[in-house]
């Protein structure tokens, strides 16, 4: 073999992996990041993780990219271990579909039909259609297009180049020697382990044999082994991307190394020991490039199919392997950075997240309440435990929407991302208020001061108006519910009308001599906090009007509750007054 077919050898790899890696960007693109969603939503079933997994892996052509997109969804929390499973299952299956794309770099071209069907006359169509999309179409969907055609056609001429530089090898005696060595099993399968973990790609593994095969001296014995070590060396790039991830990261990487190795293992000694018993006629057979996509496509049919029932052992097994962390204790979910380059995907977990740390700041006020009454220590404790997870979800959130404004958005998720990141604010001074009213009662419990049955009385009303504020807010938001959000302000401005009562009947109480000085600071501090919360509320709910109804809407809504109330905010004041306002009591 001559320098220069080593260098075109290298040379057709290169133009292999880049034009594998062109078209699977583009036909990402072109999916618009819907794939992403569709992995996370449809794996209720191991058969449904299956089919999705290879499905995924057949478009985006690479089992490592989507086995490390599910890496991302267990390590966030999105996804369990047990859904995971299945999909790189999948993954292990679908990633052969590239094999059977290379195979039609190998159509040879005659006469008539064949020659229009050669691989330069395909080749050559589909780069000029391509590149035409990239230089004259004005629409981003055809530049895809023109992206994936342009790296089908690239990686044709890899291959192409490849089996150029190795078609004189059928005359060398040291290369016929080492195919030779391959029939024994393990060399083959550690041959293949090297082979796919150098270049992190089962498909370009594949690829090389394939090219190899047109010597004419790879045969079913030393090329099946081979196949084998690619699937177990295909997993080195997923283990490397689960450094830096979490226990459970760790384990849905490391259970395609244990599926792949596990299901390699139970075929080799199954076909190996009927091969030395009876030796199998085919195992003389010369492979050809389409001969090895098919044995490649059943082998992994067949290692996915012995497998997928015992998912549950595969949990077990990588479960026992990575130890549990510390970190596995705290409540706040891991939003994995990865997620921003799949915006759709991205808001999605965002909210889902945001809607936790909501109901986070409602319990804090809820158990807050709940220590004015009747203080104990284990409920200080809980309600100083929920704040300091309200500045966890803050930090964690506020990181991951800043670094998500930086991609490229829409219109509509750049809006929300700003509002996102503003309703955090709000969400996390909700917290700090819930806390202010337990150290408000932790004082009172410490001094040993007690309230006035009408100061009391007033309380009780307050509490019950923010419950009901919290509610209607937080569900709000939840279920996207914008006539609820309506119901937010005429409730706020109530809950500002009761405070500001409060405030002249406790001055009245303190002039005629019914609560002192000590009793007022607390009660005070009370009011505000109460006060507070509700405002936050209010800007909670305007957000959610902005979402759906856009910024002008908003503007102009919050413009005619100013200048003019509306109908629908009387019917709601008249109601909300009717059943927290506080009556005159007359002595």
């Amino acid at each position: 073999m001559r320098f220069t077919d080593i260098i075109s050898l290298f040379l057709g790899i290169a133009l292999f992996l880049f034009g594998m890696s062109l078209m699977g960007d583009g036909l990402k693109r072109l999916s618009g990041h819907k794939l992403e969603p569709i992995l996370y939503k449809l794996s209720s079933s191991p058969i449904k993780g299956m089919a999705l997994g290879s499905g995924v892996t057949a478009v985006i052509q690479s089992s490592s990219a989507t086995s490390v997109i599910v890496v991302g969804f267990v390590n966030s929390g999105m996804m369990k271990l047990k859904q995971a499973i299945p999909i790189i299952l999948g993954a292990i299956f679908g990633t052969s579909i590239t094999g059977w794309i290379v195979s039609l770099s190998y159509i040879e071209g005659g006469g008539s039909l064949s020659s229009i069907l050669s691989t330069a006359t395909l080749t050559g169509a589909v780069a000029i259609v391509g590149i035409g999309f990239r230089m004259f179409s004005k629409k981003k969907n055809l530049h895809n297009v023109g992206d994936i055609m342009m790296g089908f056609a690239i990686l044709m001429v890899g291959m192409s180049t490849m089996s150029s530089a190795v078609v004189g090898l059928k005359n060398e005696a040291w290369f016929n020697d080492l195919l030779t060595t391959m029939r024994n099993p393990v060399l083959g399968i550690i041959t293949g382990i090297l082979i796919s973990a150098l270049l992190q790609s089962a498909s370009a593994a594949v690829g090389i044999l394939q090219a190899l095969s047109v010597t004419g001296q790879v045969s079913f014995a030393n090329g099946l082994p081979i196949l084998m070590g690619i699937s177990i060396g295909a997993a080195l790039p997923v283990m490397l991307a689960a450094l830096g991830t979490n226990t459970n990261g760790k384990r849905a990487a490391l259970s395609y190394l244990v599926s792949s190795f596990m299901g390699v293992m139970t075929l080799a000694s199954i076909f190996f020991l009927i091969d030395a018993m009876v030796h199998l006629p085919f195992s003389d057979a010369v492979m050809t490039p389409f001969t090895l996509a098919g044995v490649n496509t059943v082998f992994r049919f067949c290692l996915v199919l012995i497998l997928l029932p015992f998912t549950d052992i595969l949990e077990t097994l990588v479960t026992l392997m990575v130890h549990e962390s510390a970190e596995q204790g705290s409540k706040v979910v891991h939003l994995d950075e990865r997620f921003t380059r799949y915006p759709t995907l991205a808001f999605e977990k965002s909210r889902e997240t945001i809607n936790e740390m909501a109901k986070s700041a409602r319990q804090a006020v809820l158990e807050a309440n709940a220590l004015v009454g009747r203080f104990t220590d284990a409920g200080f404790e809980k309600v100083e435990s929920l704040e300091d997870e309200g500045d966890q979800y803050e930090d964690a959130l506020g990181s991951f929407l800043m670094k998500l404004v930086g991609q490229d958005l829409s219109e509509k998720q750049s809006r929300e991302s700003s509002i996102f990141l503003h309703t955090l604010s709000d969400l996390e001074r909700i917290s700090d208020h819930a806390l202010n009213i337990g150290m408000s009662a932790k004082e009172l419990n410490e001094k040993g001061i007690s309230f006035s049955d009408d100061a009391k009385h007033e309380l009780s009303v307050v509490m019950a108006a923010v419950r009901e504020i919290l509610h209607i807010t937080m569900d709000a938001f939840a279920e996207d519910n914008v006539a609820l959000a309506d119901r937010v302000e005429p409730l706020e401005e109530v809950i500002d009308d009761i405070c500001d009562d409060m405030k002249s009947r406790h001055v009245e109480r303190l002039q005629s001599g019914k609560c002192s000085v000590a009793q007022g600071f607390v009660f005070n501090d009370l009011i505000t906090a109460y006060e507070r919360i509700s405002d936050h509320c209010s800007n909670i709910a305007v957000a959610i009007m902005e979402i759906y109804t856009g910024p002008f809407a908003t503007h102009e809504y919050l413009g005619t509750i100013k200048a003019k109330r509306t109908d629908s905010f009387e019917e709601y004041y008249k109601e909300y007054r009717a059943r927290f306002i506080i009556e005159e009591k007359h002595d």
